[in-house]
């Protein structure tokens, strides 16, 4: 088609610029607990594809100020099944005083955009309308429908996000079986020569849990063999010191088997005794693709007790951040009843399942497409993602997810650290690539 030649238009480049730049300007910061207010930036989306011809979007809250923006752009092909293509609208708290630029003031400095969102993900969602634009200038459909979701409360719950949009609006992505969002296809550098794009066929499941102690409320100067603060303090320890086993998932295979096919290690990854921590120490900065989803982990992360300290609470609690792969959870209920001991008691605080996706599939290949049509020289690789995303809530809706939000980073540029960390931002000629690839992809998809 010739529309797939020319690509998108360079007014697409600079509007993805702006829109980045103009996203983060607009403070979407996620504190939890409802704090939070995605409408402006909402609004902000819907107007820009309210304008390209043939997209009508669809504001929609559960919570007034939580907006999500749905639309579907009709495919050539009524028969073909749709595509979901989602990014959230609300980001993580930033403290101005640690960064070199105001975190939401978007700036664009020699040649990077600045500010809280680059990266996580109003980059993403910037590059998406972008491409949707350059479409309708240029009389572009695509193969599938195309459904866009812009989601709130991602960076929390997601119950006023794709939660809700799951539960109440499941008719909306009627006919998606596939969807794509952030945190892959970025490039990775794990030595001189080597670049790496990783997209995401896979997600660790969510297990925050609380813990609660009870024992016996007194004075601080006295003897006290019930200490609540004591028996939560022993759980939280034996929790963070624990080891958890190797467990392979398949996608977590065949990243190992393509990376030490890369490094040209004679090591059988299909192999049931497989010494997993050996191979990674073979593959170098590579395993950082895959190291922190060989296993489920459970990382301490609040404590809550006591009012004054010469008074001994009856009550102590602790929150812990747990993460599972795919077919552990009973594992990890078993290790936790066991962790906790016996006057520790804990329950689910978030739970959301564990994702993944073949690698083998159709769109797989086509999502290394077209990642290499754009950088020949560069190496796509499965992988699983530590965390989790919205695509947990859309598989309710039996959509399939892949972490796909490309850009080609220069080497020296620690991507992954910049997810919540301080001095977010993103190189405009990665958001270039990243609309070049996006273009490509999702009208061939």
């Amino acid at each position: 088609m010739a529309e797939e030649v020319r690509g998108p238009d360079t007014t697409a480049l600079d509007e993805v610029v702006t829109f980045t730049s103009e996203l983060i300007r607009i403070d979407t910061t996620n504190r939890g607990g409802g704090d939070c207010r995605e409408r402006p930036a909402a609004e902000y989306v819907a107007e820009r594809l309210a304008a390209a011809a043939g997209v009508e979007p669809t504001l929609l809250e559960r919570t007034p100020g939580r907006t999500n923006v749905v639309a579907r752009i009709p495919g050539t092909d009524p028969s073909a099944e749709a595509l979901l293509v989602h990014g959230h609208l609300d980001v993580v708290p930033a403290d101005p005083a640690e960064w070199t630029v105001h975190p939401f003031s978007g700036e664009v400095r020699d040649g990077v955009v600045w500010g809280r969102g680059a990266v996580d993900m109003k980059n993403m969602d910037a590059m998406v309308l972008a491409v949707v634009r350059a479409w309708a200038r240029q009389g572009v459909r695509p193969r599938r429908d195309i459904v866009l979701a812009y989601t709130a409360d991602e960076e929390a719950s997601a119950e006023d996000g794709s939660g809700f949009l799951a539960d109440r609006h499941a008719g909306l992505f009627e006919g998606c079986t596939e969807g794509i969002s952030e945190s892959g296809a970025f490039s990775f550098h794990p030595q001189p020569g080597t670049t790496l794009y990783p997209i995401a066929a896979g997600e660790r499941g969510t297990a925050w849990i609380k813990l609660t102690a009870q024992g016996r409320a007194g004075h601080g100067s006295k003897v006290n063999t019930a200490n609540a603060v004591t028996r939560l303090a022993d759980a939280v320890a034996r929790i963070g010191a624990h080891t958890w086993p190797v467990r392979l998932t398949a996608t977590v295979r065949a990243a190992l088997a393509e990376l030490a096919a890369l490094y040209a290690l004679d090591i059988d990854t299909a192999a049931s005794d497989l010494d997993v921590d050996l191979l990674l120490d073979k593959l170098g900065p590579a395993a950082a693709l895959v190291a922190p989803t060989v296993r489920n982990s459970s990382n301490p992360t609040m404590l809550e007790a006591g009012y004054k300290v010469n008074v001994i609470p009856g009550q102590a609690v602790a929150y812990i951040d747990g993460r599972t792969l795919p077919g552990t959870e009973e594992e990890f209920v078993a290790t936790m009843d066991r962790l906790t001991g016996p006057h520790v008691e804990w329950e689910f605080h978030h739970r959301e399942v564990a994702l993944e996706a073949p690698v083998d599939s159709p769109t797989f290949a086509k999502l290394r497409a077209a990642v290499e049509r754009f950088d020949p020289a560069g190496h796509v690789v499965p992988f699983t993602m530590s965390g989790g995303t919205d695509a947990k809530q859309f598989s309710r809706l039996g959509i399939t997810g892949y972490g796909f939000s490309p850009l080609r980073l220069p080497p020296d540029l620690d991507y992954a650290a910049l997810f919540h960390g301080v001095d977010e931002r993103v190189p405009v000629d990665a958001l270039h690539f990243g609309v070049r690839v996006l273009d490509h992809y999702l009208k061939t998809a």
